[in-house]
């Protein structure tokens, strides 16, 4: 009898995380879903019963920005299991803000929990994955490869993941670990409204930037108005876990193929100036 592969999922309660949980369970895989706090797994578990794959998931605490946690669900994933055959980094926090109004310590927010978490958890799998020749799979976004307004922090920490797993990628295949990420454009889930943002209150802050700011925000609703669903942004992550090898980037729709393809096509910058310069006019 074959042994079920595992795979670890951060940031399972909402979102890309929960469509993904459920997702790897139904594809076969034992999928130990993470999240920072365990008491938001509702949802979690009702997909999974719905779908009628609850007893292939297992619900586990751990917070990427608490080295501890990290240990402690990995210590517990081998002593159940055995063995790791994959990791999917996806646990992540949006903001929104400008550096004038906003200050240094919220792109160090920004940055600790959506790339040194990513770090962090990585590092701590990889000699699992060594030993299993698995995979590690990191929900990046299209704002990993384009700058986007108001997004600055978000943008440059996603910036510094898409750098660092790239610059991982080769040298991780030399001891057997597949590296990939997948880059979502706009997903609808909660992770934009969990940002909880009162409009009126957020434009009145932003002083001279509130007619941008307007705009920008303006147009993000509308494109969010025809997002992906969670579940068809999550099913490339699925396919990277499962095919022969995984393309080392990939985008979840035609959409954001596009969208990326205007910036590794864009040798002097000028066409994503063009592109995001009308989001805020």
């Amino acid at each position: 009898m074959t042994t079920p592969k595992t795979v670890l999922i951060t940031g399972t309660s909402s979102g890309i995380g929960l469509a993904a949980a459920v997702a790897t369970a139904r594809a076969g895989w034992t999928t130990i879903a993470t999240m920072r706090d365990t008491t938001k797994a509702e949802a979690l578990l009702r997909a999974a019963a719905e779908h009628g794959v609850a007893d292939r998931i297992q619900v586990k605490r751990l917070d990427v920005v608490d080295h501890a946690t990290i240990a402690a669900c990995l210590d517990e994933v081998i002593a159940e299991h055995g063995h790791l055959d994959a990791l999917v980094n996806n646990a992540g926090a949006a903001q929104i803000g400008t550096i004038e109004q906003g200050g240094v310590d919220d792109v160090r927010t920004a940055m600790e929990v959506n790339f040194f978490g990513v770090v962090a958890t990585t590092r701590a799998a990889l000699p699992h994955l060594r030993a299993s020749r698995g995979r590690v799979i990191t929900v990046t976004s299209v704002g990993g490869v384009v700058g986007q307004p108001f997004n600055e922090a978000y943008c440059a920490a996603k910036f510094a993941v898409e750098g660092f797993m790239e610059s991982l990628a080769p040298v991780a295949a030399t001891v057997g670990v597949d590296v990939a990420v997948v880059e979502p454009g706009a997903v609808a889930s909660e992770f934009v409204a969990n940002l909880g943002l009162d409009i009126d209150a957020v434009l009145t802050a932003a002083g001279p930037y509130a007619p941008a700011l307007q705009a920008y925000i303006a147009r993000t609703q509308q494109s969010f108005g025809n997002a992906q669903t969670p579940a068809e942004a999550a099913a490339p992550i699925v396919e990277a876990l499962t095919g022969d090898r995984p393309a080392f980037r990939i985008q979840t729709s035609a959409w954001a193929r596009e969208f990326v393809g205007t910036k590794l096509a864009d040798c002097d910058g000028a066409a994503v100036q063009a592109l995001t310069g009308a989001w805020v006019r």
